[in-house]
């Protein structure tokens, strides 16, 4: 049996499966279906056509499914779909699609999602991120899995953040962060720092496979060629494993250019 506090307001028509907690002052739209297992401890908003995966919970004077913030949106049928087991802490908004889209904000499973964060239309978030308070996502950004997002940040429409990428706090991201690198806006502009060898250290990737990302992140930044030259090289002299492949394919799939290095620091060198 689900928990429904009395102040709650469901609407006809959204579907409530069991195990569910709804808590006061909750407003969920007709739209709607959540999950076995959610929790909405109080004061959140599901609207539109939205779904909540099992087990994730959902803390106070969040929004979710609201209507986009693009002023070509004229109130046509787009959604959001959140995975499982997500945390969704204080103050977050995560709006509907837009069909300036493919009509769908989509979310993962297994993000940890820190308060006041919004995430807007269209964006896609992968499996197993990491948002730190404040951090914003403009319209249509793609989040590979297992990213890391320091706070106060903001993402600029069509940016990508790679798999295992950490974006340091206080960071504007105008151009895309590659796979497995760490960045950071020491300044004006965000630059690449190396790879993020602890962050892959911690989810077991093997010595060898670190060893040929720090070649192949040389090759793309360091020796001064260019991308496609660069491009060319690693794959002539590094084995095409899945994550060189990802690496070259995010490059290649690029739409608004890749953050690129800054200048070295000698606590810096030693992550690369």
């Amino acid at each position: 049996m689900s928990e429904i506090h009395a102040t709650a307001i469901i609407h006809d028509g959204a579907e409530i499966d069991e195990d569910v907690t709804i808590g006061p002052y909750c407003i969920i739209g007709g739209n709607v279906k959540i999950r076995k297992s959610v929790r909405l401890m109080n004061n959140v908003v599901v609207d539109g056509d939205a779904e909540i995966g099992e087990s994730c919970t959902v803390y106070p004077f969040t929004s979710i499914g609201l209507p986009p913030q693009d002023l070509k949106y004229k109130d046509e049928p787009t959604g959001v779909r959140i995975g499982n087991r997500n945390i969704i802490r204080e103050y977050i908004s995560i709006h509907r699609g837009s069909v300036g889209g493919d009509g769908y904000t989509v979310i993962g499973d297994d993000n940890f999602l820190m308060a006041y964060i919004h995430i807007a239309h269209d964006c896609k978030v992968g499996n197993n991120t990491v948002m730190a308070n404040s951090v914003t996502l403009a319209g249509h950004v793609k989040v590979e899995d297992y990213a890391v997002i320091g706070g106060i940040v903001a993402v600029h429409q069509f940016n990508r953040i790679g798999a295992y990428a950490m974006v340091g706090g206080f960071s504007g991201v105008t151009q895309d962060v590659p796979p497995y690198t760490v960045s950071s806006a020491l300044g004006s502009k965000l630059r690449l720092y190396g790879l993020n060898v602890v962050g892959l250290k911690r989810y077991g990737f093997s010595v060898e496979t670190i060893s040929e990302l720090k070649r192949a992140y040389h090759i793309l930044f360091r020796e001064g060629l260019t991308l496609k030259d660069a491009i060319k090289k690693v794959q002539e002299e590094l084995p095409y494993t899945e994550e060189i492949a990802h690496l070259i394919e995010f490059i290649n799939e690029n739409r608004r250019g890749i953050c690129r290095p800054g200048k070295k620091s000698p606590e810096r060198n030693r992550a690369e």
